[in-house]
């Protein structure tokens, strides 16, 4: 039996034992913590962003023939008359691929933001000034804040903003998240089925990496990024976005394409078989009006553009305040047409996207010639679809616009610029 000196003595050196693995544990944790403030949670523990796409078949089928901005297709570009411009073959994609349900929304984007621009410094004009709520009451998705914590500088301006199309992207802007994608972690794939529609979605870790990837941005200013990779996240290219819009791989439509993305329309009739516009709730901009259909929003001729006002704004800042100095009847009579949430209009396409028809013009990956006929060193990219403030006309097959794929100033001042994610190949788990 021990001694009560021995005791003693025993006793201390289990306490000095103890203390010390206690301080060695503390100082962990306060490590640890330590860590997280350099860092942000949003960078230590990885952003993530889910989204579903579509999946659209019958590879190899037929493009049509369109003339831009005209009401007609033809079934080549040799029926086509003499025009002075050019007739484009258009929809036929050989392969299978996915496009996403909806538009990247305001959330997502703010997500990415935050992702890929910890420190607010914004290398690579990710976000403009006139996208904030104080500079653009109406149409300021997204505020800024020098002061916040690492990881937290951009965040949504009301939270009614949160699921509307993010609204002022160019075609570098959406390369770079499709970029962060490409890069990033597949966390899980699930396929579904809903409605007679095949569906794929994704949960993906965001990578910080943007300048390569499915593009490579670095010295392709003059040429413009092709994709590098056969298989990953893209920008959808032209063709890919208009035969998930308006292929009907039932052969309904003429030559088996509808005129609008919502419905097969009558090629010839002006907007006579135009789907009907969205009413929007004035105070959050969800859609009133879905048990009508075919939907869009755009603004239908005859009626109101749909539109609302963040919480938060006056309805006279909503109508009057304006990044421009443009007075209230000129900035009204310009800005009329306001993004609605994705997916209440509630029309699908042939093969189950929602609102590529109308809400915002979306981005593609195709480049094309410059209008001036000749090089002007500027990439020029396709978009399509049609947005908010827009007539009828703009949803239709033949409207395939075109803007250079950096316009600073269009991207800065048009708030109707979105993009959805495509994916070409078999992505896997746990690889791009």
């Amino acid at each position: 039996m021990p001694t009560p000196a021995f005791k003693a003595t025993q006793t201390k050196a289990i306490g000095r034992s103890t203390i010390g693995m206690l301080r060695n544990r503390l100082a962990l944790v306060v490590m640890a913590l330590a860590l997280v403030a350099l860092v942000g949670p949003a960078a230590s523990l990885g952003a993530t962003v889910t989204f579903k796409t579509v999946k659209v078949g019958a590879p190899g089928n037929a493009s049509v023939g369109i003339v831009p901005f005209t009401d007609a297709i033809y079934k080549s570009c040799e029926e086509a008359p003499q025009s002075s411009k050019e007739c484009l073959m258009v929809g036929g994609v050989k392969y299978g691929y996915g496009l996403g349900q909806l538009e990247v929304t305001v959330a997502q984007w703010v997500t990415f933001l935050n992702a890929v621009d910890p420190t607010g410094n914004d290398p690579h004009r990710l976000y403009s000034a006139s996208e904030s709520s104080s500079a653009w009451p109406k149409f300021g998705q997204i505020d800024f804040s020098s002061s916040a914590g690492k990881g937290h500088h951009y965040s949504v301006a009301s939270p009614e903003w949160a699921d509307k199309p993010y609204g002022f992207a160019n075609f570098l802007r959406s390369a770079r998240f499709v970029n962060s994608l490409y890069n990033g972690t597949l966390l899980s794939k699930k396929e579904s089925n809903e409605g007679g529609f095949r569906y794929v979605t994704y949960k993906v870790r965001l990578s910080p990496q943007t300048e390569t990837g499915m593009y490579k941005l670095a010295g392709a200013r003059v040429k413009g990024a092709n994709r590098a990779h056969k298989t990953g996240f893209v920008v959808p290219s032209q063709d890919e976005w208009i035969k998930s819009a308006y292929y009907d791989p039932s052969g309904g439509g003429t030559y088996s394409y509808w005129k609008y993305p919502t419905d097969p329309g009558v090629f010839g009739d002006g907007s006579a078989t135009a789907p009907a516009s969205t009413t929007l709730n004035p105070s959050n901009g969800d859609v009133t009006n879905a048990a009508t259909q075919p939907l869009a929003t755009y603004h239908a001729s005859g009626v109101a553009a749909p539109t609302w006002c963040p919480s938060g704004q006056s309805a006279e800042d909503c109508a009057t305040v304006n990044p421009f100095g443009l007075s209230p009847t000129a900035y009204g009579k310009g800005f009329q047409g306001s993004l609605s949430s994705v997916g209440q209009a509630k029309t699908t396409s042939p093969w189950g996207t929602l609102d590529q028809g109308g809400n915002a013009v979306e981005w593609t990956d195709t480049i094309a010639p410059s209008p001036t006929g000749k090089s002007d060193g500027r990439v020029w990219r396709r978009l399509h679809g049609g947005i908010a403030n827009a007539p009828a006309y703009q949803l239709w097959l033949s409207a395939v616009g075109l803007q250079p794929q950096d316009n600073t100033l269009f991207t800065a001042t048009y708030p109707w610029l979105g993009f959805r994610i495509g994916v070409v190949g078999s992505l896997k788990l746990g690889k791009r």
